[in-house]
C-alpha cells in the first residue's frame, strides 16, 4: 500500500507484482498509523492526531466531500470490521443512490486529510491515531 504524490494530488493504491491493484484500497487497521506517518515524513499529508476511542462502529466511517463533475462524491475512510479498513471514493448517482468506485484513490490531499479526520473524530480508526 502506497500513499504518493502524482499529478493533481495524492494516488493511495495497492501493488502486486509491480502492477497496481485496480480495487479500492483496504488496510488492516494497524497499519493505518505507519502509512500516514511515512507520508507525513514525506511532506504529502498533515494528519491531526484524533480523539478516536477504542471501540469501532463496523460500517462507520469519515468522508471528505466533494464532486466528480455534476455528481457529489465522498472519500470514505470506514471500518469493515474489527481488524480492515477502505479508504475509497463513493459517487452519488441519481436514482441509484451512493456507489463504490473500485479503484486506487486520486484526490488532492486535502480530502485525505479530512477523511482521516472525520473518521478519527468519529471513532472508526478506534485506537489507531
Amino acid at each position: 500500500m502506497r500513499l504518493e504524490r502524482v499529478p493533481g494530488g495524492l494516488r493511495l493504491a495497492s501493488w502486486r507484482a509491480g502492477q497496481i491493484d485496480p480495487r479500492a484500497p483496504e488496510l488492516s487497521a494497524a497499519d493505518l498509523p505507519a502509512l500516514l506517518a511515512d507520508a507525513a515524513g514525506k511532506g504529502l499529508v498533515e494528519v491531526s492526531p484524533g480523539n478516536g476511542h477504542d471501540g469501532f462502529e463496523e460500517g462507520a466511517y469519515g468522508a471528505s466531500r466533494g464532486r466528480a463533475g455534476e455528481l457529489r462524491d465522498e472519500l470514505r475512510v470506514e471500518r469493515l470490521d474489527e481488524d480492515r479498513v477502505r479508504i475509497a471514493r463513493w459517487v452519488m448517482r441519481p436514482g441509484s443512490g451512493w456507489q463504490l468506485q473500485e479503484a486506487p484513490v486520486m484526490l488532492p490531499p486535502q480530502r485525505f486529510k479530512e477523511a482521516i479526520e472525520r473518521a478519527a473524530q468519529r471513532g472508526v480508526l478506534g485506537g489507531t491515531t
